[in-house]
């Protein structure tokens, strides 16, 4: 039977790079899928410091990418959040779980938009089938996130004509009721205000 110290052992070395150590845990017996307190993975940890090396030789050994620590998170949707695009690539290419939610309910492309990380969002616009009408537990789309969590500049605008490009509805309200391009009035973000605007014309 291993001890608690040994399993630790795994953690320490994804969370630092230490691919060898990352084996040797392996080889020891260690779960790949081992949860530590906060019931963060050996794969999640080595996402957050950008350990590709590591994170792509626990998914080739079977890690499973998906489970969620305590707060929600997991590689996909930590790289999401953070605007890490390698990560998202990775997570996408391992075959990530599209449909998990953010502990606001948002799925990956969700906070992506609110942070404007416009190269995230156009990966996930791009390459997978992620809900760009997905409703959060505030009642707000990608789009809505979009308007009204930023500054309604040169990225948040570029990532709204991304959504909309590709499919969001720019008449799906908030939980109020109020449209897209009337959020964008009353924050005085007049170049997306334009951009709902000929959208909707066309």
């Amino acid at each position: 039977m291993l001890r608690i110290d040994e399993s630790l052992l795994l953690f320490e070395a994804a969370g630092n790079g230490n691919l060898e150590g990352v084996k040797k845990s392996l080889e020891l017996g260690i779960d790949i899928n081992l949860q530590d307190k906060r019931k963060r993975t050996a794969i999640l940890l080595a996402s957050m410091e950008k350990h590709y090396d590591v994170v792509q030789y626990l998914a080739d050994e079977g890690a499973d990418i998906n489970i969620q620590d305590e707060t929600c998170l997991n590689p996909f949707l930590f790289g999401c959040i953070n605007g890490d695009l390698t990560l998202v690539r990775l997570m996408i290419s391992a075959g990530a779980d599209l449909n998990l939610l953010t502990r606001f309910g948002g799925v990956g492309i969700t906070p992506a938009c609110e942070k404007g990380h416009v190269e995230v969002v156009r990966e996930l616009l791009a390459t997978t089938d992620i809900n760009v009408n997905h409703t959060n537990y505030c009642g707000w789309t990608p789009l809505i996130e979009a308007i009204v969590l930023n500054d309604g500049g040169a990225k948040q605008q570029a990532i709204v004509k991304l959504l909309l490009d590709h499919g969001a509805d720019a008449n799906l309200t908030d939980q109020y009721g109020v449209a897209p391009v009337e959020l964008a009035r009353r924050k005085g973000y007049r170049e997306i205000v334009d951009v709902l605007l000929k959208a909707a014309k066309e």
